[in-house]
């Protein structure tokens, strides 16, 4: 199974806005944080905000901010929120899809893992993720004041 972008960087927001814990954080910070496209992270926190996770205050002090408690939010929730498609393969979605599928034991296998990956998510929540916060807070603020370009060269392409 294999997450979009916009889900990793729902979670990421949603962490930097959990550590931050009431507080007001900017897409802006998000965004330098993690080295992300601000556009990108625009789209995901509107959706995030729609999907009833994040407050948003618009104006030149505004900013994001949890619309519950950490502890509320669970992460197998937010990634079915996110999305869109969470078979790993067309039968699972598509009935027809294969001559076979009656008789397929693939289907279902592939159903199962599904199945458990998210209930392994189910079991997790936000504040299971902002541990310890101390540290992540340290590890998110060195990552802010850090250039662009001088971070870790190891990380995919498509996150840089």
């Amino acid at each position: 199974m294999r997450l979009t972008l916009h889900t990793d960087f729902a979670l990421r927001v949603l962490i930097q806005a959990g550590l931050n814990d009431g507080k007001l954080t900017t897409i802006k910070e998000i965004a330098q944080t993690f080295d992300i496209s601000k556009a990108h992270l625009m789209k995901v926190v509107n959706d995030l905000s729609q999907k009833g996770y994040l407050d948003t205050v618009r104006g030149r002090n505004g900013g994001i901010r949890l619309m519950r408690e950490p502890r509320d939010i669970s992460i197998g929730q937010v990634v079915r929120d996110t999305e869109q498609q969470l078979d790993v393969i067309g039968c699972l979605k598509h009935k027809g899809y294969c001559p076979i599928e009656r008789a397929c034991v693939l289907r279902g296998a592939l159903r199962n893992a599904t199945e458990a990956f998210l209930a392994v998510l189910d079991a997790h929540t936000l504040a299971d993720l902002i541990k310890p916060p101390r540290v992540l807070s340290s590890l998110l603020l060195d990552a802010l004041e850090k250039p662009r370009g001088h971070r870790d060269s190891r990380r995919p392409a498509e996150l840089r």
